[in-house]
């Protein structure tokens, strides 16, 4: 599916919305990608999604949303198990549940393709149409439509265990996907909590016990960015790719490793395999201009045989925890083993208490 929700595309009132959201709602980038609302870098990224899927009651608020189009949010809910205020949300952000008066809302398209209530380009409504109504038709204009349809395509990305992905995906803008979520938590007064799991196990949680303050300090980090997606090039804070995570992971405990894999592997200190220790990179013989002596990508080892990686962008979860003994496991080798590092180690240790 390569079509694009585009930026608030028709969307009722957009561009006070952009000014609201880009002054009042700040993109929390990758800290609000383990749950909106309670969650946050220090979970691991690790949530519960018992209750992803729930129907809450309707608020005050939802008293605003046309009396048809509150029936058919919550019927496309129920269908799909998606929390039906989370619909309604993107209803009102992008026409005011059909009520603007804009260019694509009643018929035609905006200046962007978009057309009817829930604003679907031609290409991604016919890729998800849902003959809500059972005429025989299916009708981005007809909001019986239209509204399962949207339904059917956040489900499609992942909803309701990665919901803000699936907002994303919706359309390509975190202020989008925050405002969406504002919406959807006045609807039902506030007591509302969507999850983004991308896979990843409570299970992962526990730090080594026989590694050292630093390395625990740098696993910690590299674990709480679990669930955040890769993206080749990244820097951070909402998305990494494999050698960058782990030069943020050091950089936590002022050392500073190279930033590309390529640069990474000649830099620490061989290490035997079978020798391997929490805090260790270990190196793979994949992707573009890799080989057996220049690997092109990088983990960092946890213990028991796993590794934390930001692994590809396909991959469920991007970024987790993974084994890294497979057959394309090039080596192993320590930075903190490198002279410079292990002098500083020695001075920060001894100014510890007790030390």
């Amino acid at each position: 599916m390569t079509s694009r929700r585009l930026l608030f595309a028709g969307a009722f009132g957009a561009a006070a919305l952009l000014f609201v959201a880009l002054i009042f709602v700040p993109v929390l980038f990758g800290a609000s990608q383990f749950m909106f609302g309670g969650g946050g870098a220090g979970s691991g990224n690790c949530v519960d999604t018992s209750r992803a899927g729930a129907q809450p009651a309707a608020a005050a608020d939802a008293g605003a949303i046309p009396a048809n189009y509150l029936e058919l949010y919550q019927k496309a809910g129920r269908a799909y198990g998606i929390p039906w205020n989370v619909i309604a949300g993107i209803g009102k952000v992008e026409t005011g549940h059909g009520t603007s008066r804009l260019p694509g809302v009643s018929s035609g398209e905006n200046y962007a393709g978009a057309g009817g209530p829930m604003q679907f380009l031609a290409a991604t409504f016919k890729a998800f149409a849902v003959d809500g109504d059972k005429d025989g038709k299916k009708d981005r204009y007809d909001p019986d439509d239209a509204i399962p349809s949207a339904a059917a395509y956040l489900k499609h990305n992942g909803a309701p265990q990665r919901m803000r992905t699936a907002l994303f995906m919706y359309n390509h803008s975190w202020d989008y996907v925050n405002l969406v979520l504002d919406w959807a938590k006045r609807y039902v007064g506030g007591d509302f909590t969507v999850v983004q799991s991308n896979g990843v196990e409570c299970k992962d949680n526990e730090l080594p016990a026989n590694a050292g303050d630093v390395v625990r300090r740098v696993l910690a980090f590299a674990l709480a960015q679990r669930g955040k997606r890769y993206v080749f090039g990244a820097n951070g804070p909402d998305a990494w790719d494999c050698s960058s995570l782990l030069q943020a992971a050091y950089r936590t405990v002022g050392i500073s490793i190279p930033r590309t894999t390529f640069q990474q592997y000649p830099f620490g200190v061989k290490i035997d395999k079978g020798d391997e220790q929490p805090g260790d990179l270990v190196f793979f013989n994949s992707g573009p201009g890799t080989s057996s002596n220049n690997p092109g990508h990088v983990g960092m080892v946890i213990g028991d045989g796993k590794m934390i990686v930001a692994s590809c962008s396909t991959c469920v979860p991007n970024i987790g925890v993974k084994p890294y003994k497979r057959s394309d496991w090039v080596g192993t080798t320590r930075p903190l083993a490198r002279p410079e590092f292990k002098n500083r180690l020695a001075e920060a240790a001894a100014r510890q208490p007790g030390g």
